[in-house]
């Protein structure tokens, strides 16, 4: 009960809209109860050979039957909108509330289960709160009506004619609760059917480079027949108990026949009432079922609810304190003081009792064995997570202390998975600031070094690059990347393997670029190549979460044999040193 109020509280902005649909069909069916009693006093008419009466009454049939199709098909349109507006508010509240959420979310979800609570509980949630309510409202408008009539036709007959619906009701009851937990199985498996595809095509180029297609056929046939054998378990529920909650009612019908057709033999009741009574005892018969479907259809959208409060209940680990002042000036300096941070309490620590000072306009290069934890410790400059313990600070300010909006506004990550939104080059670019100038477009992909190949694109700037930019090679992914970042014109600059995919010649020319923008810029750069460490003027070396030497490049090549393994000397291009290059790049 809890989610099926939260759930109708979705409607309390559209209720004008809902009330307008609720009495287009309760006009609707008074014209459906009106009808048959007209069709009694039409056939008493002909019975009696009463021809004046007989058309004005079928000219009233007909009135009502038109009406009552023009009453319907406005309810149709107005519930439609109330339908398709609570459908909008649901995906605008869960897409904003999931934007809210902390990466630290993402990383223990599937993206395909996310998706599906998006598309298909919101579907079944939409469906009952825009249609089901209707229906079950008209559905009981109808009874009432309709029972209001047979009693004054003949109150016992009355009486005999309602005699199952107490059976319909406690069916339905039973109904609701062995059908609740089997829809909310099916929905979970919808999740992971959509999840598996989701990974599937996101994974494609995987998949075709090992020939693993059949493979993968066969992990998705599993999802598809898990999902088809909950949902045969749900199907046998609803199989035995639709057609028993449609058959109860027939008992009535019958008693009727049997009963009212001894009363119109013996006179105490006319054919015209009879037939009044009978067209109203299988008007019933649609209402009682259509409780058996309204409860399916409410306990389908009680478990999307489930499913969608899940989310919608997970409060942000990572947001702005009220009232947060933005990022203090400054020129970037940043403190770690005693941090570490470990992803759950299941795992062991990523980083352990982390202390750290870095000046401003520093260019610190970072290096260490996977897993060692660099790109735990820039995350957290970035705010994309929260220390277990200590505190990170920028500029004297503790980043849990401030807007998370400014802090990010004066940051820039450029990760080794390059990421790029399906659409033009230069929007992918300026992505990083919307109000950017073409002339700034073109200036931040000359420094990356993208200019060149993206003047040869079909459309130049104007190309659409595929999903997730892949119909871009891996390098010229991280040449725009870098080029957003740069427009960015960030406070702090983060490379993480940012140029992991060039080629040495390539990164050479990209490095006259960065090292002019990281002048008066602090500056962390992950890496391995001698190349990549050159833009750095110190360097931390990791080793399982901690900082476990500092210094230049040639005091740790002098001092840690773990520095010299790690380091790759690519020396197709002669490295030259931060405080070396300006001088030369001059």
């Amino acid at each position: 009960m809890p989610t099926f109020r939260r759930l109708l509280g979705f409607l309390r902005p559209h209720r004008r809209a809902l009330w307008g649909s609720l009495l287009f069909a309760w006009a609707a069916m008074g014209m459906t109860v009106l009808i048959p009693w007209l069709v009694g006093k039409a056939t008493n008419a002909i019975e009696q050979g009463v021809k004046a009466d007989i058309l004005p009454l079928v000219g009233l049939i007909l009135g009502a039957a038109v009406l009552r199709l023009g009453l319907t098909m406005v309810r149709r349109v107005v519930a439609g909108k109330v339908s398709l507006a609570v459908e909008f508010d649901l995906r605008q509240q869960i897409y904003s509330h999931l934007m809210r959420l902390e990466l630290g979310f993402f990383d223990t979800q599937q993206t395909g289960q996310l998706m599906s609570r998006a598309t298909v509980d919101l579907g079944a949630i939409r469906f009952f709160l825009g249609y089901g309510l209707i229906f079950f409202s008209q559905s009981l408008l109808t009874v009432l009506l309709a029972g209001t009539v047979m009693f004054f036709i003949n109150p016992w007959l009355t009486v005999v004619a309602l005699l199952p619906a107490p059976l319909v009701v406690l069916t339905a009851v039973r109904y609701s609760r062995q059908s609740r937990p089997a829809m909310q199985e099916v929905q979970q498996r919808i999740a992971e059917l959509t999840a598996e595809a989701e990974e599937n095509v996101t994974g494609i180029r995987v998949v075709k480079a090992f020939g693993q297609e059949d493979f993968q056929l066969l992990r998705f046939q599993g999802a598809v027949s898990r999902l088809f054998d909950q949902s045969i378990k749900s199907t046998r529920i609803q199989a035995f108990f639709s057609p028993l909650i449609g058959a109860l009612p027939q008992i009535g019908t019958a008693l009727i026949l049997l009963l009212g057709g001894h009363a119109v033999i013996n006179g105490s009741m006319n054919i015209g009432q009879f037939t009044s009574f009978y067209f109203y005892m299988i008007m019933l018969a649609s209402p009682l079922r259509m409780v058996g479907m309204a409860l399916g259809m409410a306990q389908r959208a009680v478990a999307a609810g489930n499913r969608y409060f899940e989310i919608l209940d997970r409060d942000p680990e990572i947001f702005s304190p009220e009232n947060a002042p933005p990022l203090p000036s400054g020129g970037g300096a940043v403190s770690m003081k005693s941090v570490s941070l470990r992803y759950s309490a299941d795992t062991p620590e990523a980083l352990s009792n982390i202390d750290l000072e870095v000046a401003p306009g520093t260019r610190l290069g970072i290096v260490g064995a996977s897993g060692s934890g660099k790109t735990s410790l820039v995350a957290l400059i970035a705010r994309l997570y929260d220390p277990t313990d200590g505190s990170v600070s920028i500029d004297g300010a503790d980043l849990r202390s401030i807007d998370v909006t400014s802090l990010r506004r004066h940051t820039a990550y450029v990760s080794e998975d390059s990421f790029l939104f399906g659409d033009t080059v230069a929007s992918n670019i300026a992505y990083a600031r919307g109000e950017a100038t073409d002339e700034e477009v073109h200036r931040a992909a000359e420094l990356a070094q993208a200019g060149e190949f993206i003047a040869e694109l079909p459309d130049g700037y104007d190309t659409v690059v595929g999903e997730r930019g892949l119909t871009l090679s891996g390098g010229q992914r991280q040449r725009v990347a870098i080029a957003r970042a740069l427009l960015a014109d960030p406070r702090i600059l983060i490379l993480d393997d940012a140029t992991s995919s060039l080629d040495a010649t390539t990164e050479q020319a990209i490095r006259a670029g960065l090292a002019e923008v990281m002048k008066d810029r602090t500056t962390f750069v992950i890496g391995h190549r001698l190349s990549t460490i050159s833009l750095a003027d110190e360097i931390i070396l990791m080793e399982a979460g901690r900082i476990a030497d500092r210094g230049t490049h040639s005091e740790l090549l002098a001092r840690s044999a773990l520095y010299g393994s790690l380091i790759t000397d690519d020396r197709e291009v002669e490295p030259v040193f931060i405080d070396e290059e300006v001088e030369v790049m001059r």
